[in-house]
């Protein structure tokens, strides 16, 4: 939790296509400039630069957007004041689960979370909720799911807000 209510950490959780990143951008637009947009997206093929390429569009020039894969805690880390939108967590988690494949995500979420609570501006971050469907049938998928599940949680402890996006509806948790 903040001590500072004008830098507050908000999670957006949801299921693909469930509204997640539109809400943040609102949320995020609420809160004082500057307003970095943090990309942990890579472009690894046409499908997935379109998306990238509609994300930027949607939230237009206001924006200086960081694409970092890996490092998100040393952005956080270098920014002060303004907003950090972070989006997404999930991502950020299978690129560092994948370098080197089934690395331990544990000191990398462990440093993000340090990163969020000595942070000099407010987060709104966006993260999938993976642990909602079918129990995966690789030991991969499966543990991703957990860390997934489990970096969600410990955000949420750590956040002022939490916010479920189900259809484009937003329920406030906390």
């Amino acid at each position: 939790m903040s001590a500072d209510p004008s830098l507050p950490i908000v999670l957006v959780l949801g299921g693909a296509r469930s509204g997640k990143s539109r809400f943040a951008l609102a949320r995020a637009a609420a809160l004082p400039p500057p307003r970095v947009f943090l990309a942990t997206a890579e472009a690894l093929d046409e499908e997935m630069a379109a998306r990238i390429d509609r994300h930027r569009a949607e939230r237009g020039g206001e924006w200086r957007t960081i694409e970092e894969p890996f490092e998100v805690a040393g952005v956080l880390a270098r920014q002060t004041g303004g907003v950090v939108l972070i989006d997404c967590l999930t991502l950020w988690l299978a690129n560092r689960m994948g370098a080197p494949p089934g690395a331990d995500v544990g000191p990398a979420v462990g440093a993000l979370l340090e990163a969020v609570a000595s942070r000099h501006c407010a987060v709104v971050a966006v993260s999938n909720e993976v642990g909602l469907g079918i129990v995966p049938d690789n030991p991969l998928a499966r543990a991703f799911r957990d860390a997934a599940g489990a970096m969600n949680r410990a955000f949420a402890e750590a956040a002022d807000e939490v916010h479920l996006l189900v259809a484009g509806q937003a329920l406030r948790i906390r």
